[in-house]
Parts: structure tokens; C-alpha cells; sequence
């Protein structure tokens, strides 16, 4: 390998990002990792010394700061420190984890439940682990990366299929040879679109195809289903996939990730995949946190209710106005702005007028199809929702998008 070609192409990528950021910084286009100085009932935000309302956040339930949550996590603070000295697998497992575990297994009507200490490592592992070199993994193309990236350092044969295409589905389980060890994986609502996975016909296929079902429920928690259980629960599907993968850190407040499926696929996983014999385990009040959101979501059904009212009110409002807000049916509402430049000055508009909203341009979607991904929580409030639709809407037609 010629050293200087390689150093000279590391630095070319690093100057590309950085004259890109730069030319948004001094245009005052540049949005990301901007510090939040409150989270202010979980529908507004302190930033920059500005109140602003959030219309950017993953707490869809609203359970950020539920009083009987951080209690839950003072306490163990109080009962066990701030960490766990050591992995899961030798003296970093506490009581308290076993405890979460029982509850997400009973949460989503599994035998059993394992925690990571990250939704991204938890999909990693996770796929590296089942599938390997002599095996087939078949993902949809708009699946989240950390799925991507699980197929890809699993050495399995890796086969994308379009978007929700279950003609492309089923094309891809016929190339698969008889016989072959099979992996279907499949995000349950996609992140950057809000629409839902057609989880009754991706069943019958890999039930016909004799594949596993591996299906990543990060945004489907706390969302879909009427207690908000999840994508089975909303197709009343009980027991139609085979492995559920979840995060804690987003209709949870809390942070990391799991699976749950039967017990002996979990006792595979405690003692095979690397996340979780070679990582530190959950702090403690992280976890005693994420027990108590599971236990306030069957507590305060009226939170999955009026997220479900929320996310069709903001949806109908942005269609009104003219708005392409793909098929989302969730309170995850992509707004079609086209450029990437179009989606960052109305995101300058809006948050001039103090809407938080920020921009998803490309590599993250494709090119020409930028937006602001806006979400709206059960912490929002109908008048607030229509101040934001008015405020999306005047950005809209000042860039000439509507």
C-alpha cells in the first residue's frame, strides 16, 4: 500500500466534511448539535437563551422528566452509584437488569429479553452474531445503518430489497438457495419517512421461505398498537416475529437497546455476542429508568392515545398546505423540500421563529429528496401543533415549496 496515497485521501475526506460545515456555519445554515440548556415539559426547548417549541424529539409518549421515572432513577443512584465496574458476563450484572429484562420480555409477549448499551451496538451484535459467512441476509433499503452495518460485519451474503416491496421481498428469498440459513430484517416505522413496514405480507413470506424475522422496533415503541406494544399489536398479530429489536432511548427516556425472543435465542446471545460479554453493562439508573417508562406506558394509555390524535392532526395540517409528507401514517412526518439548500434555510426560518425543526439532507436520504423531519410528542398540545403547521407553512412558501 503507498502510505502517502492513503494519508492523502484520509485528508481529502476530512477537508471535503470540513469545507461543507463551514460553508453552512457562514451562511448561518449549520443546525446540528446545538446545546439544549432545558428540556421544558417535553414539548419546548431552551436553546441559545431562546424558548422554542420541539418538533425534533424521539420522546414521542412525552415521558421526558415523568416524575415517577427520574425517582426511579434517583433511587438507584442513591442504592447502587453511578456505574457497574465491569461487563454483564462477569461482575457488572445487578438485580436491577434482570428486572428490566423481565419487564421488556413481558412488554412485548416474548420468553425473554436482553439489554445493550446502545440501540446502534444492539443491532450490530445482534446480526453478526445469528448470521454468518454461509448465510443470507435480506434487508430493506431504507433500514436504519446500525442494520446495514450489522449485515455487512456479518460476512453474510447480503441482499437489499426496494423499499417495502414485497414482490422485490420475495424475489430476493427465491435466490436464496433451498436450504440456506435465512435473515429477514426490516425497521417496523422507518426513521426518516414515518411509514409503517407491511409486516402481514413480510410474515407470509418468510414463512413460505422458511427465514427468520428480525424486526427493529426503535420507533414502533410507545407508537403503534393500542397500548402501544408495537407493530404486531397494531396488526394484532401476536407471535409473527421471531426477534424484536428495540431502543431505550427514545419513547424511553433512558438509553441503550434490546432484544427479546425466546429463551434459548437470548442465551445465545448473553454469551456469544460481543456487545455484551465485551461491554460495560447499563448504569443503574439508566436501567431503573427505562423499567419505570415501560411500566408508566400501561399505567397512562391516554399518552399512546393522544400521541396517535397528534401525529394525524399534524399530518392533515401539512397535507392542507400542500405539503409532501411521503406516506407517513405516524407522528414521524418527513417534509419534502427537494435541495438540500431549500431544506436548511426553512429550517433557518423556522427556528428564526422559534419552531425547532431540523434538516435531513443527503447522504442520509437520497439527493433531491431533503427535508425537515418533523415529529410531534403526546407532550404537544392541538394550538401548539397549529402554530408549528403555520410556521412550516409560511418557511414553505417563502422558499417557494408550496
Amino acid at each position: 500500500m503507498n502510505l502517502s496515497t492513503a494519508d492523502d485521501n484520509i485528508k481529502r475526506r476530512i477537508m471535503t466534511i470540513n469545507k461543507r460545515i463551514s460553508g453552512l456555519q457562514e451562511d448561518n445554515l449549520y443546525f446540528y448539535n446545538q446545546p439544549v440548556s432545558e428540556l421544558r415539559g417535553g414539548a419546548r426547548v431552551l436553546i441559545n437563551g431562546r424558548e422554542m417549541g420541539m418538533y425534533a424529539s424521539y420522546s414521542y409518549l412525552g415521558l421526558v422528566g415523568h416524575p415517577r421515572i427520574n425517582a426511579a432513577a434517583k433511587e438507584a443512584l442513591d442504592l447502587y452509584g453511578t456505574g457497574t465496574h465491569g461487563s454483564r458476563m462477569l461482575a457488572g450484572t445487578l438485580k436491577l437488569h434482570n428486572e428490566l429484562e423481565e419487564t421488556i420480555a413481558d412488554f412485548k409477549g416474548m420468553e425473554a429479553a436482553i439489554t445493550y448499551t446502545s440501540g446502534y451496538a444492539t443491532n450490530l451484535t445482534t446480526v453478526s452474531t445469528l448470521v454468518g459467512r454461509q448465510d443470507y441476509v435480506i434487508s430493506d433499503k431504507f433500514n436504519h445503518a446500525s442494520i446495514v452495518d450489522g449485515c455487512l460485519m456479518s460476512g453474510a451474503k447480503f441482499l437489499r430489497f426496494n423499499h417495502n416491496d414485497m414482490e422485490a421481498l420475495e424475489n430476493r428469498l427465491k435466490q436464496c438457495p433451498t436450504g440456506s440459513t435465512k435473515l429477514v430484517i426490516v425497521d417496523s416505522v422507518f426513521s426518516m419517512d414515518g411509514d409503517i413496514i407491511n409486516l402481514p405480507q413480510t410474515v407470509a413470506l418468510c414463512r413460505k421461505y422458511n427465514a427468520w424475522l428480525m424486526v427493529d422496533e426503535a420507533h414502533s415503541l410507545g407508537m403503534l398498537g393500542k397500548t402501544g406494544r408495537g407493530i404486531e399489536e397494531h396488526f394484532n398479530m401476536p407471535g409473527a416475529i421471531d426477534i424484536k429489536m428495540g431502543t431505550l432511548s427514545k419513547t424511553i427516556p433512558s438509553i441503550g437497546g434490546y432484544i427479546a425472543g425466546s429463551k434459548e435465542l437470548i442465551c445465545l446471545l448473553r454469551h456469544t455476542s460481543r456487545a455484551y460479554v465485551f461491554s460495560s453493562a447499563l448504569p443503574p439508573a439508566q436501567v431503573a429508568a427505562a423499567k419505570a417508562a415501560f411500566e408508566v406506558i400501561l399505567q397512562e394509555p391516554w399518552r399512546v392515545e393522544k400521541l396517535r390524535a397528534n401525529g394525524g392532526q399534524f399530518i392533515r395540517g401539512l397535507k392542507d398546505c400542500g405539503f409532501n409528507t411521503l406516506a407517513t401514517e405516524t407522528a414521524i412526518v418527513p417534509v419534502v423540500t427537494g435541495a438540500d439548500e431549500v431544506a436548511f434555510a426553512m429550517t433557518r426560518y423556522c427556528q428564526n421563529h422559534n419552531h425547532f425543526v431540523l434538516p435531513v439532507v443527503s447522504p442520509a436520504v437520497p439527493v433531491g429528496q431533503a427535508r425537515l423531519r418533523a415529529t410531534v410528542t403526546a407532550a404537544h398540545e392541538p394550538d401548539e401543533i397549529n402554530q408549528a403547521i403555520e410556521t412550516i407553512s409560511a418557511a414553505g412558501k417563502e422558499m417557494g415549496v408550496i
